[in-house]
């Protein structure tokens, strides 16, 4: 089976064809990915296609992995708590809640 190793948004990622993968959410020139989009990744670190295994340094020349985006949301919040002992007034507590994009992969070139 065909896969690939991508980087995007500080993070890599192992994908094949038809795989659904939660990335961190990028921003395109025009504005922001809507459901239906369609995306590539260029930064693709390694290929392997059940026989040759290709690796870069640090990215493949030419490869590229296409995507369909699927989703777009925020995820779960967590809750950041920052405390300091011995002070009256020592822990302040804040959520976050991560925005994402779920792509489902198309192809690997």
């Amino acid at each position: 089976m065909e896969f690939a190793v991508i980087q995007t948004g500080g993070k890599q990622y192992k994908v094949s064809k038809g795989s659904l993968v939660s990335i961190e959410k990028i921003k395109k020139e025009g504005g922001e990915y809507k459901k239906g989009d369609s995306i590539y990744f260029d930064k693709v670190l390694l290929v392997d296609d059940g026989k040759n295994t290709t690796i870069g340094t640090p990215y493949i020349d030419g490869a590229k992995v296409d995507a369909e985006v699927l989703e777009t949301g925020r995820a779960r919040k967590i809750l950041v708590v920052r405390y300091k002992q011995k002070s009256r007034t020592g822990w302040t507590r804040n959520g976050h809640r991560q925005p994402f994009l779920k792509v489902k992969i198309t192809g690997i070139k």
